[in-house]
Formats: structure tokens, C-alpha cells, sequence
């Protein structure tokens, strides 16, 4: 009788398999030839990516130092894409560093060329306050024929570990909100769903409704992880346990993937984000998602727990809601300003602990309940 449990023969038959659907191979070039593969757009690097460079210019200049001083560094890994061209999946940094000293700061298309200049160079001093034409003839030359390994990817290869290599060579590192690796990542498998975030966030009431977000976490594209947020948790929150992160990622997966069936219908969910902000908008506008003081005045700071107590808490009762009249439009908003002075609310949405699922339903029950009961 099978138990379940995969023989020895199973699992490297599993790992054969696997193996058979990477193909990769390693070539070593220079960095004048990756400079030259950059400009022809032989190798690219994806906007979504490029935007994560994020090296101070004393740690690019101190990159350029290593290199001078022919100094090992890691090897860069690319994936190979459509007629042959290279894409840049690992080696963010290092790459852009270089193209920055070469003229080719990659974050600007406006066809200028910025030369980095060196700075905080500690090994050779002298290197400060150079840039690539000011140094001498043979240092260039010596800069540009430095030899880098390069790890290609292969057109060929299963695109889901594809995804994964990407989603693990870019974990850590550089200090990146999750979003915005969700964000580089996601697209190797399909990037539908993560237009369709970009783009809902844009929508006028969720603007309203998060203006409290500050601008370094719009930057780190928080605005689109909690659109996230409220997808993934009003469509799968029975899978919820404690770890919002990899909760996010996995129900991102699964929309994104078109291997999976996670059934998402882009037309109802957009009418029904725009329905849960329009709502919430009207009722208490830009303070919407903000702590109270003793006082049950704003306090002026985003919370996370509001949001997903006041968007998921509404959504049994989103269509009477919007169809409501000034009256009940009135007693709604009322409702919401006791709620969010009520001590039984703030004890669910303050303080640590609040990340289980058990306490995530309560504070979504809270707000489902009395809400039915101005609705009653």
C-alpha cells in the first residue's frame, strides 16, 4: 500500500526532470564588451529593475576601485530572450556602477552622458575625484578589458524556474521592499496582473484614501502592495496564517501564472476596488485609514490595520453602500468615526500580535457587524 511518500528512484527522477528543463551555459567578457552589448541593446535591462538601482556613488566608485585593482567579483547572471539579445536578471549594481563611470547612467534616457566621478575610493585615494576621460589611457584600458563570468539562462528553459532563479538571486542584497521584487519578478511568468495593479492604483478614490502613505513608501511601490492586499485578502483569506509577505507572493503567483486557475476577473475586480474606495473616500476621505488619538482625533499616520479592517470589513454590504442615499451615506460615515473610537476597535488595531489570521478575521468581523447595523 503507498504511503506517500516518494521512493528514492522518485525523487532523482523529480530532480533529473527538473534539471532537464534548465539550460544555461557560462561565458566570460569583458566589461567593455558588456558596455558595447548595452548600448547596441544587446543586453537590456527592464525598466521595473533598473528603477531598484539603488548604490550611493561612494560605493559605485569604490566597484570601480576593485576593478582597477583587477579584484575577483561575483559573475552577473542574464536570461536569454527574443532573437538572441541578453536580459539582466542579477548584477544590478555592479553593471549599472560601471555604466555610470563609462557616461551611461542607465537611469537617465535622455541620451546625456554623466560620468560618474569617483569618490570615497580608501585603497587608492589618488582615484578621487577622477572621472573615466581624466584617467590615463592604459587604467582604461586596464578597466576595460576586465573579465567578468557571465551566467546565461537559456531561451529554452522552463520559464517557472525562470522565476524562481530570479525571485532568489534578487532576494536580500540591496535593500528592496517586497513589492517592488514582486514586481521585477512576477513578469517572467506574466505581467498582466502587475499592469493591472500600476494602473488601478492610479484610480482617484484610492489616491484619496491613501494620501497618508508617506512618499518613500509610494516610491518602494506600497500603493500597489496594498491594492495587492486587498485582493489577495478579500479573494483567498482562508490560505492567511501569519506571514503577510509570502502571502502576498503566493496569491500574486497564482493570478499571475496562467498555469493556475486562480480565476481572477479583471472587469469585477476593478468595479469592485472602485466601489470599496469610492465609498470610503466619500465617508472620511483622506483620514480614512488613520489612527485616532485618545481623543478620537486623526492622528495623521497610515495604518495598515485600518485598511484591511475598513476595505474587507465593508464588502458584505459594498452594493447597498454605494447605492445609498445622503441619509445613509451620513449615518455610514458617523459610524466609521465611532468605530474608530471605539476602545474594543483600537485594542483590535493597535499593539503587536495583530498578523494571525484569527486576529485579522476579528478585526474584519468588527467592522462587518456594525456596519450591518447602521445598514439595518
Amino acid at each position: 500500500m503507498s504511503t506517500g511518500k516518494p521512493t528514492p528512484i522518485d525523487l532523482i527522477q523529480s530532480v533529473d526532470g527538473a534539471i532537464s528543463r534548465v539550460r544555461t551555459r557560462a561565458v566570460d567578457v569583458s566589461f567593455n564588451e558588456l558596455f558595447d552589448m548595452y548600448k547596441s541593446r544587446e543586453l537590456i535591462i527592464n525598466p521595473d529593475f533598473q528603477r531598484l538601482f539603488r548604490w550611493s556613488e561612494g560605493k559605485q566608485s569604490q566597484f570601480v576601485e576593485s576593478l582597477i585593482l583587477e579584484l575577483p567579483i561575483p559573475p552577473i547572471y542574464v536570461i536569454e530572450v527574443e532573437d538572441g539579445i541578453y536580459e539582466l536578471i542579477d548584477g544590478l549594481q555592479r553593471i549599472s556602477a560601471y555604466l555610470h563611470f563609462r557616461g551611461n547612467h542607465p537611469s537617465e534616457k535622455d541620451g546625456k552622458e554623466r560620468f560618474l566621478t569617483l569618490t570615497e575610493c580608501d585603497v587608492l585615494p589618488m582615484l578621487n575625484g577622477h572621472t573615466y576621460e581624466g584617467l590615463p589611457q592604459a587604467i582604461q584600458i586596464k578597466l576595460k578589458r576586465h573579465f567578468i563570468r557571465m551566467e546565461v539562462l537559456r531561451r529554452e528553459s522552463d520559464k517557472h524556474l525562470r522565476y524562481h532563479m530570479f525571485k532568489r538571486l534578487n532576494t536580500g542584497g540591496e535593500l528592496l521592499s517586497p513589492q517592488e521584487l514582486r514586481n521585477c519578478t512576477i513578469r517572467l511568468l506574466d505581467n498582466t496582473f502587475n499592469d493591472f495593479l500600476k494602473q488601478i492604483v492610479k484610480e482617484p478614490d484610492f489616491e484619496t484614501c491613501m494620501a497618508q502613505l508617506t512618499e518613500e513608501k509610494r516610491g518602494q511601490m506600497y500603493m500597489e502592495e496594498y491594492a495587492l492586499r486587498f485582493f489577495a485578502i478579500k479573494n483567498d483569506q482562508a490560505r492567511y496564517e501569519k506571514d503577510i509577505g509570502d502571502f502576498l507572493t503566493e496569491y500574486m503567483e497564482s493570478v499571475a501564472d496562467p498555469e493556475k486557475s486562480a480565476g481572477f476577473d479583471y472587469t469585477a475586480e476593478a468595479q469592485t476596488f472602485k466601489a470599496t474606495f469610492g465609498v470610503l473616500s466619500e465617508a472620511l476621505g483622506e483620514t480614512v485609514f488613520s489612527g485616532v488619538n485618545k481623543q478620537g482625533n486623526p492622528m495623521g499616520y497610515f495604518s495598515s490595520l485600518h485598511f484591511e479592517a475598513l476595505t474587507l470589513g465593508i464588502q458584505p454590504h459594498l452594493e447597498r453602500l454605494s447605492a445609498a442615499d445622503d441619509a445613509q451615506k451620513e449615518k455610514f460615515k458617523g459610524v466609521l468615526e465611532d468605530l474608530k473610537r471605539d476602545p474594543a476597535f483600537q485594542a483590535l488595531t493597535k499593539g503587536g500580535g495583530k498578523n494571525y489570521a484569527a486576529a485579522l478575521k476579528r478585526r474584519i468581523d468588527f467592522v462587518e457587524q456594525r456596519v450591518a447595523k447602521c445598514l439595518s
